[in-house]
This record gives structure tokens, C-alpha cells and sequence, in this order.
């Protein structure tokens, strides 16, 4: 099984889990800039925040042979914040990356004025870039939230289909569906989704557009349920091919859209220590 995860915050999981995710099949992933659970201060540690995600995450992963992207964005949580606001004016510098492959995560958690306007604004970088984008549906009043959120695709005039709404549920999911965005759900321990739950949907609604991610985070989150959903859909009687296509080729077509994803295969080093350390680090 060869798995593509779409949505996971490796910054804040540690160099044992990506070990984990490549014994599971975990061969690539995409990683949203995201809020790190305390208000950053000032845009200068966005700027460092970014470079981490296109220098040593991607450093990191590939050696445990996982290839690592990024997508980047003001996030919609600080969005709010105006000290992040000029975040806005440093983000057309790094949709240049070549490891970055969407804008995003962008959308509402609140729904207030100002991510209404930073929401806006990051779509318009999005069609300026010629990069898909990532929309983070709010986990509160997510019905609303999703309309909201389509209402402003729509006047953004990107193509529905290089868009990703995530975090979809039950709830939700033919809303989004009938928009033509692509369908994204996160698979967690308790919250979001689960892998029973997301069987019946894909049973429901099908495998086209569909996205499954683990969205692991600091959080209580496991980055291997892209797994378990896997092996819950070979169980329920879907085929290889419905899997491959759901956990691979529908994130491939999905980022693909950005004309920079590398899927060339990763040779993860030896096992051992290099100068006292247990993995090798990145440039000073």
C-alpha cells in the first residue's frame, strides 16, 4: 500500500514518526502551514516558520525516504492578529518554492471580517501563482462554515477543482461535493473522522475527489490512520485499486495541479549516528 498523505504537520511530531510512516507505506506528504497552538508574534517568525517547512522538514523526511512538501498561507486563526497581518506581503516571495505546491491552509475559523479579507486575499495569490489552494473548514458551525467558504471560491473565480475543502464531514460532504472542489477528511482518534466513518462515506459518495489525511499535529492525532483507513476499506470490500487511488493517485492529481511535486523515490540512509547525533542535520 502506498500512501500519499495530503495534510499532516510533521513540524510538530517527532523524526520517530516518520520512521513509522514509512514502514506503514507513507511515501509522501503535504505539510500546511498551520497555527502552532500560541499566537505568534510578529511576521518575522512566520518568515523562519516558512523556511523551515521548504529546508528542514523536507531535509528530515527524505531521510526515512518520504518526500515533503509544503503548502503556505496566514492561517485563518491569525488571521485575527494584526501583528501577523503583514504575513500577507511575505507570502508571494515563497509561492515562488519549488517545494511549495498550494496556498493554504486558508478559510474561517471564526468567520470574522478579517478572514473574510485575508481568505479573499490568499485566493487571489493563488490564481496569481497558478497554485491550488488549501481550505481549512472551521471546526465550529462547519455547515455554515462550508457554504461560507464556497461563496467566496466562487467569487474568487478559481476553478472549483483546484481547491480542497477540508475537515468535511457527514455533514457536509454533498455540499461540497456538488461544488466540484475536491472532497478533503481527517482521520483522528476521537474528533474529525474515523476510518469506519470514512468507509461509509466513500461507499456513499465514491472515490472520485476524494482526500484522506491524518492532519497529525500536536494534538491527539495519529499519523498512521491514512493507514487503518486503508486497510478498513480493503476490509469492507473495496479493491487495491480503490486504495491506491484514494491514499495516491487523488492527492498526486490534487498538487499535481502545481507542476512541482517530486515523487521520485527516496533512499533513506543506514541506520547509526552521524558525528554523535542521531540523525543528520541540516545547514547552519
Amino acid at each position: 500500500m502506498r500512501i500519499f498523505d495530503p495534510h499532516i504537520h510533521m513540524t510538530s511530531r517527532t523524526t520517530d514518526d516518520y520512521e513509522r510512516m514509512a514502514a506503514a507505506g507513507v511515501r509522501a506528504v503535504v505539510e500546511p502551514a498551520f497555527w502552532l497552538g500560541q499566537p505568534r508574534t510578529s511576521a518575522a517568525s512566520f518568515a523562519d516558520y516558512f523556511d523551515s517547512l521548504i529546508g528542514w522538514e523536507p531535509f528530515r523526511a527524505g531521510q526515512f525516504g518520504v518526500r515533503h512538501h509544503a503548502t503556505v498561507a496566514l492561517n485563518p486563526k491569525e488571521a485575527n492578529d494584526p501583528r501577523c497581518r503583514p504575513v500577507l506581503d511575505l507570502l508571494p516571495r515563497y509561492l515562488e518554492k519549488d517545494a511549495v505546491v498550494a496556498v493554504g491552509e486558508i478559510g474561517y475559523d471564526d468567520m470574522t471580517p478579517a478572514e473574510d479579507e485575508a481568505f479573499a486575499t490568499q485566493l487571489a495569490l493563488a490564481v496569481d501563482h497558478d497554485l491550488p489552494a488549501l481550505v481549512h473548514t472551521p471546526h465550529r458551525d462547519k455547515a455554515r462554515g462550508v457554504e461560507r467558504s464556497l461563496a467566496v471560491v466562487a467569487e474568487s473565480g478559481i476553478a472549483p477543482g483546484r481547491v480542497a475543502l477540508d475537515h468535511l464531514n457527514e455533514v457536509t460532504v454533498k455540499l461540497a461535493r456538488d461544488s466540484g472542489c475536491w472532497l478533503g477528511f481527517s482521520i483522528y482518534p476521537d474528533t474529525k473522522m474515523s476510518p469506519p466513518r470514512m468507509v461509509e462515506l466513500l461507499r456513499t459518495y465514491g472515490t472520485e475527489r476524494m482526500l484522506v489525511n491524518s492532519a497529525a499535529d500536536w494534538g491527539r492525532s495519529d499519523p498512521l490512520l491514512t493507514r487503518a483507513t486503508g486497510e478498513a476499506m480493503l476490509a469492507a470490500g473495496f479493491s487495491d485499486d480503490d486504495v491506491d487511488l484514494v491514499l495516491w493517485r487523488n492527492p498526486v492529481e490534487f498538487y499535481g495541479q502545481s507542476g512541482r511535486l517530486d515523487l521520485t523515490a527516496l533512499d533513506a540512509p543506514a541506520a547509526g549516528t552521524f558525528e554523535g547525533n542521531s540523525i543528520l542535520r541540516g545547514g547552519d
